[in-house]
């Protein structure tokens, strides 16, 4: 399993901005429920928690919580031993190795605020090196990029986006290049493989889950 906990990144600052992103992926752990085994909640403080069984689900979550910016994250991925009625009543080597993470994801030595740790060390290495870089481009996405890339779904065509955006379908490819919207959404797949991988075992649902 995989479990994602997130710790606000200067909140005696900025504020305590749990409970708001609680409210704020309310949808998204409604369209990710048949992956979220307990869901998020608050643990400790201005840390969330998480546990999922599919591995996209995980990259997914991960991501966005990069694009808001506000959050450190670490994915733990192995065996739960002990499964409680939340998150915070349960235990196992995934939940060791999330701590571990988070912590490495908050400090400033990391190229992006996203570290996974797991069973499997190597495999764990390369999905951080991987979610760092996929971290990266969508912290440095721009607005435009944002609004063509929430509209242009899989299946959707450009025109029907430029006619909804009042632009050219040349401008929407050409946000969609500045984006990099099409890399993105290729490496996703890879990166939930190499969290199944991190957690001692293959991909089942993963691949699927991150090509969102």
């Amino acid at each position: 399993m995989w479990v994602l906990t997130a710790d606000q990144h200067a909140s005696t600052r900025r504020g305590d901005r749990v409970e708001d992103l609680l409210a704020g992926l309310a949808p998204w752990q409604e369209e990710h429920a048949d992956a979220v085994v307990r869901p998020l909640e608050r643990t400790v403080g201005d840390e969330v928690q998480v546990l999922l069984d599919d591995p996209g689900a995980a990259v997914d979550l991960a991501l966005e919580l990069m694009r808001r910016r506000d959050w450190a994250v670490g994915i733990g991925a192995g065996p739960v031993t002990e499964l409680g009625p939340s998150a915070r009543a349960s235990s196992g080597p995934a939940f060791v190795h999330a701590r571990a993470a988070v912590e490495r994801a908050r400090g400033r030595a990391v190229p992006a605020p996203v570290v996974v740790a797991g069973t499997d060390e190597a495999a764990a290495a390369d999905a951080t090196a991987l979610l760092q870089l996929l971290a990266a481009v969508v912290r440095r996405r721009s607005a435009a990029g944002w609004e063509v890339a929430e509209l242009l779904a899989p299946g959707a065509r450009q025109k029907d986006v430029a006619a909804r955006l009042g632009i050219s379908e040349q401008a929407v490819s050409q946000r969609a290049r500045s984006a990099l919207l099409a890399e993105e959404r290729g490496a996703r797949p890879l990166a939930a493989r190499l969290l199944a991988a991190a957690g001692g075992g293959p991909a089942t649902r993963g691949a699927a889950g991150a090509a969102r």
